[in-house]
């Protein structure tokens, strides 16, 4: 008999996270997290801790949705969750421009899918009752796009990514939420990288039913900790109405578990999973940092500090083309185009994770989670021109540098 193999432990070095997420987490949530004093998932301090939470993303959400609450694991598990009221048969429109909003639609086809279509191709469903709109990489979804296919097929539900990270590009939310509503649709929004990011009040979208986001973006949270969803009182009743063939993700179960019943707040939550009193702990932090600092004042930050890097990077001959306010998604200076995966990779083995985009054309991004400081971003701007450097590209680093002054220069004088 062999003798077991003990590897050596295992050290993951320090590195600046990048990319579209997950984002540096905080050093507070990390000290909640592995300060937590028990592991007991139904001592009454962690109930309580529970309760909290869920008020304070209603806070933080901007919304008076009962059932709002968090999801044990990664935001697959809060998307999965908010997808699971699409029944077989259900008429449904996705749009799809990006990576991200792209396996949302597969998710939809998969719950759409009668057991005769699923039979026929179980990962790839084809459902007859799901129309997916493609809009090119690189575009947005814009609320005229939206209004024409749902004017068209008068589905049952309509799902939209709002900040799709695939592509770099933020979706016309409120004429994705005035489209559901002329035309009776239950808006589902894939939410994963703008909450906490950008300034906003889901109660302000009536069209949308579903909202589902995650841990580790914008709340700056540990990624297995909770994913946020909030489903409004035509979800829940619709939900009612069919039922779902999700038991782990089914939302009413979910509810009940963070002491929602019956749409109203409870003492404490009944049974469902055993979860984390560290995860909670560390989740709650998170939610804390975020009421502290205000969304408004984070959303102010992610502008202020991408303009700053989209201005570096094309001051290094790059083209930018995503317009989001938390990541910036490039092309390569000309002479360096088709080696996008190579700089990639270069950075990644100096602990400085970026991003290519996983659908074609591929490109570079380069993102900013919890990453709000001038320093930061200089020493993004010194990594990356440093890369494209080790390619045979030249970068003018005074040129660059006068740029960082001068936007930083211009900032500070604002305030």
């Amino acid at each position: 008999m062999q003798s077991p193999q003990i590897f050596s432990k295992l050290v993951i070095p320090a590195t600046i996270a990048a990319g579209p997420g997950p984002g540096n987490t905080d050093t507070r949530v990390l000290e909640a997290f592995a300060g937590a004093g028990i592991a007991d998932h139904m001592h009454g301090d962690v109930l309580r801790g529970m309760i909290e939470c869920k008020h304070m993303l209603r806070q933080i959400w901007g919304t008076e949705n009962t059932h709002t609450f968090g999801v044990a694991g990664t935001g697959w598990s809060g998307l999965d969750v908010m997808f699971s009221a699409v029944m077989p048969g259900d008429k449904v429109v996705v749009f799809v421009n990006g990576t991200f909003s792209g396996i949302d639609g597969l998710t939809v086809r998969m719950k759409a899918a009668t057991a005769e279509e699923l039979a026929a191709n179980p990962l790839d469903p084809q459902p007859a009752s799901v129309t997916i709109i493609n809009v090119p990489h690189g575009q947005s979804v814009t609320g005229e796009i939206v209004d024409a296919a749902l004017a068209e097929h008068k589905p049952k539900w309509a799902a939209m990514a709002h900040w799709e990270t695939g592509s770099g590009r933020i979706n016309d939310i409120q004429g994705f939420s005035d489209a559901c509503e002329k035309h009776d649709a239950m808006g589902l929004v894939d939410a994963v990288s703008s909450l906490g990011v950008e300034d906003f009040r889901i109660d302000d979208y009536p069209g949308v039913a579903g909202w589902a986001s995650c841990p580790q973006k914008g709340i700056c949270c540990l990624p297995l900790t909770y994913a946020p969803v909030s489903l409004s009182d035509r979800y829940v009743d619709a939900l009612k109405a069919t039922g779902t063939r999700s038991f782990v993700h089914h939302p009413l179960m979910e509810a009940r578990h963070w002491g929602i019943i019956d749409g109203q707040d409870v003492e404490k939550g009944t049974y469902h999973r055993t979860h984390s009193a560290y995860a909670v702990a560390a989740f709650h932090e998170a939610l804390r940092i975020a009421l502290q600092q205000t969304v408004a004042q984070r959303a102010k930050d992610y502008t202020q500090h991408e303009a700053a890097l989209r201005k570096a990077v094309a001051a290094m001959g790059c083209e930018v083309t995503s317009n989001m306010t938390s990541l910036v998604v490039l092309n390569l200076p000309g002479a360096l185009a088709g080696r996008e995966m190579e700089l990639v990779q270069n950075c990644r083995a100096r602990n400085f994770g970026i991003w290519p985009t996983l659908s074609e054309p591929v490109q570079v991004r380069i993102g900013i989670l919890n990453l709000l400081s001038e320093a930061t971003i200089r020493d993004i701007v010194v990594r990356f021109g440093q890369a494209i450097e080790e390619l045979g590209g030249s970068v003018d680093h005074a040129a660059v540098n006068a740029v960082l002054e001068r936007h930083y220069r211009v900032a500070v004088a604002a305030e």
